[in-house]
């Protein structure tokens, strides 16, 4: 996923349904838009589990950045103005010695025409001068740093490689890529040409025939394929046994470079163009991709263009587009670069591929929510590099609107190979003769047979009203707990949420809702040991009992064995082997060998179940499912409020939606759907069991941390060299302070970095007091006195820059 960039140039319009807000709804859209994006970013990068495609992405951030353009209006933490996602767990957090950046998007010539005219006039040249541009193929893999290092005389070495992350700080990954044997250890050719430290930026990947012979040993072995060769990649080199990122066939070809260090010697001289560097990559004996190519002109870049559209199969990897960089390094340092990409690149997007299937049923499935939403199921086709047989169709107005029917042959796009979209039915294929039926939607819901209906009036979607025990939406509100945007819980996915809602076996499942779920750790933090392990020890007798429905990766129905019975698995115990000695011996004493223990998955889940109790407040409000709040709605409740039970204080008053409606990024629906959510006995039963079994529900603060900011309001625009976005929030919350994503007259201070933009004219147009990072530093440490102010009194002056 690379970042949509609307340039002066190339501005999209306003979506319709975003005219005429007011300032509260635009701060309500704005918080549901980034909580989408920062769903869909977590499930891309993180969880290397993409759930829309790439032109679904790019359309929600325009939608974000035109919103924001409109308005003004630029929340906390916007996604307009950040790389990526977080830093997946499991593996050591480290800096990037240089930022790691995304790339702007294009979708058309005319898109690019209007970059190169920027890149022109930027650079003070004529519309008609030369530029020699480097066009390379844009990798569908995962971007990686391998950080070379020389000391003495002998050759640069590799010493550390990391994963994107946020572009600030990524994942050691250095031991699993020290078994990808393209990759050089120690640089070659002489070691007098090798620079002091140089940063070298590449994708990973995984070839496409590789790929196939991969998914199909998966599937023999009764596992789930993996949805793309993207996916494979990550997952293969995210592994916490190196091992088996050994066994995969991963390859990287370089794209560029981040920190160079030439030292005393003449390494670099003579390098000027970014193709050189290449060549330098290669003699050294780093991969670099045969496919890149430098042209002199937008002729060239559209000949590119046009020849991989045609062959973009003929390659070793999955392509999504064409890299257009300018080739002169003094250029591009003269162009720079924003917060989030370089002025001197953009990636131009290829348009969905389109192919025929037959449409061969229409399903429905139930969501958390209880939102049923249609799919069709279609003959497996191949498109975009990958094999589909399943598509989304939203809801019953867009199946009417698509006109298709089951039995019709249909047009299939699939953009970013990730989730396809049925365009509509194929007309010159209409009387082929092939049975059609016609479609009704469900008026039950065919999980607990509860009469569908919206929820609220003029809503589109039909929803099943039965939240409390419909199992569809009770399993994926346990499997959204475990979520990395909710409680995290590594161990509590899709298939161990069905195992503790919908067993076969016993007839009593682990868990009747969600309200049950800390139950299996249902102590005190402070409990005794002993109280502890005796809990622990039922509920592993309990999972231990499960047996679960084996079921298909891809349609979810249950598989059976060649007599038809159904194959069940028991995911939380292990079989015991005892040897004829051991058995011997124990008949001999009369003892009973046991015939299962817990398996690690039962105890994992646990120990994560118990580390889960003192997470974050915004991650239990998360957890919860309350309808439209995301991690941004519930990061602002819980740095307004700081424990459930001043939530809970605040909806006893008359005014509840209007006291939350306060709450920057909340907002009147999001607020109606919070008091709605609590309003229900049995959604405050969930609260209160979470609390009877040991949940906090409260945000403890660092005492140590003095409260220097009480009452002070801050912005911090641009990027700081000792603050993550995230941490230079962190910082002002933790001292009482208010971080504020906009800026206005009620703001105190204006933190300015490099590349400020928009923020930094607004701050100076109404006269705010601006500061630098030291600046930043001095007012975390001291406050407003520390900088001569008054508190709450930012004063007009720019002392401090």
């Amino acid at each position: 996923m690379s970042r949509v960039n609307a340039t002066p140039e190339n501005r999209r319009d306003l979506d319709p349904a975003d005219r005429g807000l007011s300032a509260d709804e635009v701060a309500e859209r704005w918080a549901m838009l980034a909580d989408q994006i920062g769903h869909l970013r977590d499930a891309y990068y993180v969880q290397d589990a993409p759930v829309v495609d790439d032109a679904a992405y790019d359309r929600l951030m325009l939608r974000l950045e035109a919103l924001e353009r409109e308005y003004g209006y630029i929340g906390p933490n916007s996604p307009t103005g950040t790389v990526g996602g977080s830093v997946a767990g499991g593996f050591r957090s480290v800096d990037h010695v240089e930022r790691m950046l995304s790339l702007d998007n294009a979708f058309s010539a005319e898109e690019i025409a209007a970059w190169a005219l920027r890149v022109h006039r930027d650079l003070e040249l004529p519309d008609d001068a030369g530029l020699h541009y480097l066009t390379e193929l844009k990798i569908d893999g995962l971007a990686i740093a391998l950080l070379y290092e020389r000391q003495g005389d002998g050759p640069a070495r590799l010493v550390r490689a990391a994963t994107r992350g946020d572009g600030r700080t990524g994942e050691d990954v250095t031991a699993n890529v020290r078994t990808i044997g393209v990759i050089p250890h120690e640089l070659g050719g002489d070691p007098a040409t090798h620079p002091e430290q140089i940063e070298v930026r590449g994708e990973v990947f995984f070839p496409v025939a590789e790929f196939e012979k991969l998914n199909a040993a998966q599937v023999a072995l009764g596992k789930a394929p993996f949805a793309n060769p993207r996916n494979a990649a990550a997952g293969s080199l995210r592994q916490k046994d190196p091992k088996v990122t050994a066994s995969r066939p991963l390859r990287m070809f370089a794209h560029g470079i981040g920190a160079l260090r030439w030292g005393d010697g003449t390494g670099g001289a003579g390098v000027e163009r970014q193709s050189e560097i290449y060549g330098l990559l290669e003699g050294w004996g780093v991969p670099v991709s045969p496919y890149s190519q430098v042209v002199s002109g937008l002729a060239g870049v559209q000949q590119m263009i046009d020849h991989y559209g045609e062959h973009r199969h003929d390659v070793v990897h999955e392509i999504d587009g064409i890299v257009v960089k300018v080739d002169e390094i003094a250029l591009q340092r003269r162009l720079g670069a924003t917060s989030r990409a370089p002025r001197w690149a953009i990636a131009y997007k290829y348009p969905p591929e389109e192919v025929n299937t037959r449409l061969l049923s229409i399903e429905v499935n139930v969501g958390r929510t209880g939102r049923v939403t249609p799919y069709g199921v279609m003959e497996p086709v191949r498109v975009a590099g990958s094999t589909v047989s399943m598509a989304t169709l939203h809801n019953k107005d867009v199946v009417a609107a698509k006109g298709v029917r089951p039995g019709d042959m249909v047009v299939l796009r699939k953009a970013g190979d990730v989730i396809p979209e049925i365009v509509g039915p194929v007309a010159a294929l209409a009387d082929d003769g092939y049975p059609r039926t016609d479609w009704v939607m469900p008026t039950h819901c065919p999980e607990c047979g509860s009469e569908l209906r919206p929820m609220r009036e003029g809503e589109v979607d039909l929803r099943c009203p039965n939240a409390r025990t419909c199992p569809a939406q009770v399993r994926g509100r346990v499997e959204h707990i475990g979520s990395r945007g909710a409680l995290d819980i590594d161990a509590l996915g899709e298939v161990t949420a069905a195992a503790l809602t919908q067993p076969e076996i016993p007839e009593q499942p682990p868990l009747v809702n969600e309200a049950d779920l800390f139950s299996l750790v249902g102590y005190g933090l402070d409990a005794p040991e002993q109280e502890r392990r005796a809990v622990r020890e039922r509920s592993l007798a309990t999972l231990m009992q499960v047996e679960a429905i084996v079921r298909d990766a891809e349609t979810g129905e249950p598989k059976a064995d060649e007599d038809g019975v159904v194959r069940r698995r028991a995911p939380f115990r292990r079989a015991l082997k005892w040897t004829k000695k051991q058995q011997a011996e124990a008949a001999a004493e009369g003892r009973t060998l046991p015939e299962y223990e817990p398996s690690e998955q039962a105890i994992k889940l646990l120990n994560e179940l118990e580390l889960a109790k003192t997470k974050d407040l915004w991650r239990v409000l998360v957890a919860l499912s309350i309808r439209n709040v995301g991690p941004t709605a519930a990061r602002a409740l819980a740095q307004e409020f700081g424990s459930m039970a001043a939530l809970r204080e605040a909806l006893d008053r008359e005014d509840a939606v209007a006291r939350l409606s306060e709450v920057e990024g909340v907002g009147p629906t999001i607020a109606e759907s919070i008091r709605d959510w609590f309003a229900e006995d049995w959604h405050r039963e969930i609260v209160d069991r979470w609390a009877a079994d040991g949940v906090v529900m409260r945000d403890e603060r660092d005492e140590s941390v003095p409260l220097t900011l009480a009452g002070v309001t801050v912005v911090v625009t641009g990027s700081l060299a000792g603050f993550s976005r995230d941490g230079a929030k962190e910082a002002i919350l933790a001292r009482g302070g208010k971080a504020a994503g906009s800026v206005s007259k009620k703001t105190d201070y204006v933190v300015v970095g490099e590349n400020a933009g928009s923020k930094e004219t607004k701050a100076r147009e109404l006269g705010l007091r601006i500061l630098d990072e030291d600046g930043f530093a001095a007012l975390l440490a001291g406050g407003p006195e520390a900088l001569g102010d008054r508190p709450g009194d930012g004063g007009s002056d720019e002392a401090g820059e």
